[in-house]
This record gives C-alpha cells, structure tokens and sequence, in this order.
C-alpha cells in the first residue's frame, strides 16, 4: 500500500482541522499535541516540524475557528440587509448551540487574559460588528473604534452571546423561545438601543 504523500500546507490544514474537531469537546489549552499528531498518523516531533511551538499550533487552531465562525455567519448578499442581518443572527445562535462548549472555551480563554485567544476573540468580535454596521447602514463608522453606534453594536453582541450561551445550555423542552423567537429578540434590542 503506498503511503499518502502531503505538502507542509496540505499537513498543516489537516493538523488544524483535526485540532477543530477536538475543540468541539475540549477547551484550546486541553488539546492534546500527541492525541492531535496520532490522529494525522505522525509523530509529535513532525507535528513540531509544521508548528514551531504548542503556542503555535493552538494559534492556528483558535484563529481557523474565528475564521469559520465568520464565514458560517455570513449571510447570503441577495437578501435585503434586514434579512441578511437575520440570517446571520440565526446562524450564529446555530453555530453556538451546536459547539457550545468549544464556544465557551473561546469566550472564556478570552475573558481568562490568553493572549492569543483574547486577539483572535477580539478580531472575530470586529468583524461581525463590521458586518453589522454595514448592514443597519452605518457602514461610515466601521473605522472609527471610538464611535458610540461602534461601541453599541459591539456591546449587543456580547449580549446575543451570551443569551444564545445560556438559551443553548437549556434542554430544548424548557426554552422559552425558539431560535427565530430569540433572533426577533435580538434585532428588537439593537433597534432600541440604536434610538436611545
């Protein structure tokens, strides 16, 4: 039988994919590098070959996941912006309860002071603000950090979040809502918080 041959980059979209699929059960710094490069069918030394350090590898994993994170939630272009910003909070309350743990983990390595988590955390929180702001139409202020209708937008995702966190830890029989409920929920919110 002749053995697969990878270039660096085929292996190193590989070790990061199997390090996704481990972070849907486990928090980043709970990977583990052996069970990582024994799923690739390597050594840990090669693994090492791919990725300078543990840092490293744990980086590219948290930056893919931000990475996904954004390109699950975008919505499709042909909608109206209304619906496209519904769509997007539907997909993103979806992608929280379906990796809800892994979510946690990215949150709390964020809240925890990780230096690499809480960047990728940061990055990841511009972008869907960015793509909020442009959907309300305030797409003047996406470069300005300093602006309040910035600000606002940032802090309601904090609140989506966080209520999709705790909606999605509930069993379904005791939600007092569905998905479509919730997202009529958030989208009231911005709108109030847009006049105050």
């Amino acid at each position: 039988m002749s053995q697969q041959r990878w270039t660096a980059d085929d292996r190193r979209k590989q070790l990061v994919r199997i390090g996704l699929m481990m972070l849907r059960t486990q928090p980043i710094h709970e990977l583990s590098i052996d069970a990582v490069a024994g799923q690739a069918g390597i050594s840990r030394g090669l693994l090492f070959h791919y990725f300078p350090s543990k840092r490293d590898y744990y980086v590219a994993v948290i930056s893919a996941a931000g990475r996904r994170l954004l390109r699950v939630t975008k919505p499709d272009e042909s909608l109206a912006p209304p619906e496209q910003l519904r769509q997007m909070l539907l997909s993103f309350v979806a992608f929280i309860t379906r990796r809800r743990a892994a979510y946690i983990s990215f949150v709390r390595g964020a809240a925890g002071g990780d230096d690499y988590v809480v960047k990728v955390y940061a990055e990841t929180r511009a972008g869907l603000a960015t793509r909020v702001l442009n959907l309300i139409g305030s797409p003047d202020v996406v470069d300005q950090p300093a602006s309040l209708e910035r600000l606002t937008v940032h802090a309601w995702l904090a609140y989506i979040e966080d209520l999709a966190i705790e909606w999605s830890g509930l069993p379904e029989k005791d939600r007092p809502t569905t998905d479509e409920e919730l997202v009529d929920h958030a989208i009231a919110a911005l709108e109030a918080l847009r006049k105050l």
